[in-house]
């Protein structure tokens, strides 16, 4: 069994930036992606970005530029930097985490990962 906790949720204005964090515990596996996804209001939940144990990263087109994935120091953590957050990105914030795939296009389907964090919120006002 593998554990997520998430933080660094919060309400911001428009241009401002955010950190949210993502550690691991439990069961985890060596050879790892781990991810970020968000669900706003009314929508369905939605890839924004993810890395593997090897270090490749991917971003959703909406968030290229703006957000940065990294590695933290501890093992099996994941920092997500929101720069120039807009209203749109609004959202219950999602960490997720499972073992590598072998293709990388099954990253951005929520459906491939089995452990998933309790979600934090992030509100962007105009």
């Amino acid at each position: 069994q593998v554990q997520l906790a998430e933080s660094g949720g919060g309400l911001v204005q428009a241009g401002d930036s955010l950190r949210l964090s993502c550690a691991a515990s439990g069961n985890t596996f060596i050879k790892y992606v781990m991810a970020w996804f968000r669900q706003g209001p009314g929508k369905e939940r939605e890839f924004v970005a993810a890395l593997t144990w090897s270090g490749n990263i991917y971003y959703a087109d909406s968030v290229k530029g703006r957000f940065t994935i990294a590695r933290g120091n501890a093992r099996n953590t994941v920092y997500l930097q929101m720069n120039s957050l807009k209203p749109e990105d609004a959202a219950v914030y999602y960490c997720a985490f499972d073992r590598e795939r072998l293709s990388s296009s099954l990253y951005y389907s929520e459906g491939e990962y089995g452990y998933w964090g309790q979600g934090t919120q992030v509100t962007v006002s105009s």
